[in-house]
């Protein structure tokens, strides 16, 4: 049997199928399209999303049916999502606004407004997030405070909300199934980590009491049967038990096998979201992290705290468009390497100011400890080097909260391919990492949920074991003391923007 995995991200939707190792045997993907205005909105088009989701799908099942398959085999299917983003609609359907991304800065004044209205504490005991326009609930508020026609339809009670993956079940059931999961719910600002349920007092204080919101489950779950007749001509298999929801983030953690209290996760992407599991309790950081749902099944639900790095691969990509340094970011393993350490050169990467857990977001990116002798490739190093520096600083914040030591951490994304930044980390943390064969890490952790409900994957231990035989393991260098000195030139750097 296999199951069908549906990663539908900012940019593209990715699906798909894996075996009963593990493994992907087909594949289909899809770009979307993202609005992004001049004045920080960003929008994309709910029905869009569907669509691309549709295609992204078609293809894959072509590809599988291609290769000799039969859509019947396929047991289930589990879908991760880019978490912030959310739709409204009314009960036919049919899209009530733009779906206002994760990234866009809309409520800004909105989020103010909220602090200075003293509900920032409330709102970190209730979510253990913080007000920002991160996170979907302000920016619901700012539509409904723009558009008196929305404003109406909610007071009439006509509004749905959901995140991404919420919009595309209601769509992909044909209304039958209003419903998202933990983590998902969890990031729209509306959700009681505690009680595991949409909180009554944050809604009454927001004027959102007749907001219609979904059913909240764990993330490996019978979600509802999507109808596949309109995508195959399969007859023996016409439709498919979506049984897993996450969030992307979410799904990568379940993916790499953070199943224990103290394993982490590192994307290293354009930014850098790490996530470490905290058990079965939440934790409310002390620390500048924001505590979250990791992922659930029916009888677990596990917890994490989460650092969020604003510039990683984004860096490197300044210094090729802008400051011309080199052609192709593959050349900046070798530049780092021809200089012996980084001189006292440091690459402060606050381009959109620096984030967990500092949160110096009005401070902006310098190049410090430069003279005559600075090289390029010094400052190129000096980059590559900050990606671990802030690597360090997060995971040194969730110990902190944790009250323990990381146990295992494991790493994924496109800069993993870079082994300066890969020597440089685990030389850094002082601990091994871990490194999975498999690039799709969102996808196939959605694919095991959705396979623990449908029996295609025993148990979380048999994971474990299917996980380890495509991790590789690398071991740190202890013996490399300058490193730590390293650091400390870091740490100072950013202490006295603070003093």
């Amino acid at each position: 049997m296999f199951v069908l995995a549906i990663d539908q991200g900012t940019s593209s939707t990715k699906s798909i199928i894996f075996d009963k190792a593990g493994n992907p045997v087909a594949k289909g993907h899809a770009d979307l399209h993202t609005d992004y205005f001049d004045n920080g909105f960003v929008e994309q088009n709910p029905e869009e999303i569907y669509q691309n989701v549709l295609a992204s799908v078609k293809l894959c099942l072509t590809d599988f049916v291609a290769k000799g398959y039969r859509i019947a085999e396929i047991a289930s299917c589990g879908i991760s999502n880019q978490r912030e983003t959310f739709v409204l609609w009314d009960k036919s359907g049919v899209a009530l606004s733009p779906a206002v991304v994760w990234a866009c800065k809309r409520s800004v004044d909105i989020c103010q407004k909220l602090k200075a209205q003293n509900q920032e504490t409330l709102i970190k005991e209730r979510t253990g997030l913080i007000i920002d326009p991160y996170f979907s609930g302000t920016k619901l508020l700012w539509l409904i405070e723009n558009d008196s026609v929305l404003k109406d339809k909610l007071t009439k009670g006509e509004v749905y909300f959901g995140t991404v993956d919420c919009w595309l079940l209601f769509k992909l059931t044909k209304g039958q199934s209003f419903k998202t999961d933990y983590t998902n719910a969890h990031r729209t600002l509306l959700f009681n980590i505690n009680t595991l349920t949409w909180d009554k007092e944050i809604l009454q204080l927001w004027g959102l009491e007749k907001l219609n919101l979904p059913e909240v489950c764990p993330s490996s779950y019978d979600f509802g049967e999507w109808n596949l007749d309109f995508i195959c001509n399969d007859s023996l298999n016409s439709s498919l038990k979506i049984h897993a929801l996450i969030g992307d983030s979410h799904a990568a953690t379940f993916g790499e096998g953070c199943f224990e209290k103290g394993t982490a996760k590192v994307t290293l992407g354009t930014g850098s979201s790490i996530m470490m599991n905290i058990g079965d309790k939440p934790v409310i950081s002390s620390n500048g992290m924001l505590t979250t749902i990791c992922w659930s099944t029916e009888n677990r639900v596990d917890y994490a705290l989460e650092g969020a790095i604003v510039a990683c691969g984004s860096t490197i990509e300044w210094l090729k468009n802008e400051l011309n340094l080199f052609q192709h970011s593959s050349e900046t393993e070798a530049m780092a390497n021809a200089v012996a350490d980084n001189a006292g050169v440091y690459l402060i990467p606050a381009f959109s100011g620096l984030g967990g857990p500092h949160w110096q977001m009005n401070r902006r990116a310098s190049i410090e400890g430069m003279t005559f002798g600075t090289s390029k490739n010094h400052i190129v190093r000096a980059a590559l080097e900050s990606i671990a520096y802030q690597i360090k600083d997060v995971i040194d914040a969730m110990s902190q909260d944790m009250g323990a030591a990381l146990q295992a951490i494991s790493v994924n994304g496109g800069i993993t391919r870079n082994q300066f930044v890969i020597r440089f980390l685990v030389d850094l943390l002082g601990i091994s990492l871990k490194k999975q064969s498999n690039a799709d890490i969102s996808a196939l952790g959605a694919a095991y949920l959705a396979g623990l409900k449908s029996e295609v994957y025993e148990s979380i231990e048999q994971l474990k074991k299917m996980n380890q035989a495509k991790t590789e393991e690398i071991q740190p260098d202890l013996s490399n003391t300058k490193i730590h000195t390293a650091y400390a030139g870091w740490k100072s750097l950013i202490a006295a923007y603070k003093n």
